[in-house]
């Protein structure tokens, strides 16, 4: 029979024993691998303006964990290496906040890696963040090289790199896809339907088009009705992936173990996921060819939006059709191959009206406008959605046409063809 002496000279043991294993973990030797045998560079990207040339690249989680001897990840930071060199007469200055108003600091994210109890260790973390990290300025005739300590992204990234000195100003910008996750890009889609024969339609063709368009999206088989289409976009890929990017927007995860794993997390414990699958819905007897989502942390709100590629091209690009709405809540459901669904505000105007203003500030807005798609639903006696959510709309379509150059929300024009009810945008 023990005693309570024994229970307590046990249970001292067992405490020390747990003492000593974490002491000889944090005392673990920290050997992280040099630079130049890691192969991000592989993956870089390299503009030129005038007599300044710009490389980055934005390191993976494993590269970065290589480099720097911790795990990046796991602290939602990532590293993008840059390299300028300066063939003009004067100094550049590279600021930190173009790149992430929201940086870290060399030292900011080697003290959140020191170990407990390793006083040597953590002084090599220390020295190994400050020798890689970049320092300005770039002086004239050199190259200055580092990294730079930014908030994880997982599926896409804009890089913008602003130099400034007392004469010019130089601005680039890099837009990397990374493959950290199960998604597919406009890219992918845009190759994949490269062959298909298009419809090249002027404006007053465009609007019929759009006029024509169905309702809605539908279930898999067709049967049911779901969310209403809302929503037009019209450019390449490479005009709307940075603009999407650009104003926080990200890809959904397709639907796996893993993602099907991350969101449950994300359900129950609200760990930040801000890449979770969204239900299929059924449009032209295809799924959604891309999905995107702005989160708010969690899975339990977003806004969120399904795109389908059509065959019809206006000045050259393509358009886009889709639906979106915005997810208020989540609750658990009984419907086949779900084990949770989300309550979607019912007024679909307003999030479709509010991607419209969030896209002013793109820089890639060229044009907007309404068309008329569906017929009006009066809040009084809303439809229902797949998920059996009401929802009422005044049934246009919100139609916004892209361009790659910078534009300013001044220079942005307008279709002259429906306009929304006074209380809309």
């Amino acid at each position: 029979m023990k005693t309570k002496s024994s229970t307590l000279h046990n249970s001292l043991a067992l405490l020390a024993h747990i003492l000593f294993s974490l002491i000889l973990s944090s005392c673990a030797s920290y050997h992280p691998v040099a630079v130049d045998e890691v192969s991000f560079k592989q993956h870089s990207q390299t503009q030129i303006d005038g007599n300044v040339r710009v490389t980055a690249s934005v390191l993976t989680q494993q590269e970065g964990a290589q480099i720097f001897g911790v795990d990046l990840a796991r602290r939602w930071v990532q590293a993008v290496w840059v390299e300028i060199e300066n063939g003009d007469s004067h100094n550049y200055w590279m600021l930190s906040s173009a790149l992430d108003p929201d940086y870290y600091s060399p030292n900011e994210i080697a003290y959140s890696s020191h170990r407990w109890y390793a006083p040597g260790v953590n002084d090599r973390i220390d020295a190994r963040f400050k020798q890689l990290a970049f320092r300005n300025p770039i002086k004239p005739g050199s190259v200055v090289s580092g990294f730079f300590f930014v908030n994880l992204d997982q599926d896409l990234k804009e890089v913008d790199i602003d130099l400034i000195s007392r004469e010019e100003l130089k601005y680039f910008t890099f837009f990397f896809r990374l493959h950290e996750l199960r998604t597919k890009t406009m890219f992918d889609v845009e190759h994949q339907h490269l062959q298909n024969e298009v419809v090249e339609l002027d404006e007053k063709g465009l609007r019929r088009a759009l006029e024509n368009l169905p309702c809605c999206t539908t279930s898999r088989e067709g049967l049911e009705n779901g969310d209403p289409l809302n929503l037009v976009v019209i450019g390449k890929a490479n005009e709307l992936m940075p603009a999407f990017v650009r104003r926080g927007w990200h890809l959904a995860e397709e639907t796996y173990w893993s993602s099907i794993w991350k969101t449950m997390g994300s359900f129950l414990f609200g760990k930040r996921y801000r890449y979770s699958p969204v239900s299929d819905l059924y449009l032209f007897g295809r799924k959604q060819d891309v999905a995107l989502q702005k989160a708010r942390g969690t899975i339990h709100q977003r806004n969120h939006l399904r795109l389908w590629l059509t065959s019809l091209r206006f000045s050259g690009r393509e358009v886009w059709v889709g639906s979106i709405s915005r997810d208020i809540g989540v609750h658990f459901t009984v419907k086949p191959g779900h084990f949770v669904t989300h309550k979607i505000d019912e007024d679909i105007d307003e999030v479709r009206n509010s991607f419209g203003e969030d896209m002013l500030f793109s820089q890639g807005l060229e044009k907007l406008g309404w068309a008329r798609g569906m017929p009006a639903v009066s809040a009084e006696e809303p439809r229902l959605n797949l998920g059996g959510d009401p929802f009422y709309t005044d049934g246009l379509l919100l139609v916004l046409l892209f361009n790659r150059r910078p534009i300013a929300v001044k220079e942005v024009t307008f279709f002259d063809w429906e306009r929304p009810s006074g209380r809309r945008m």
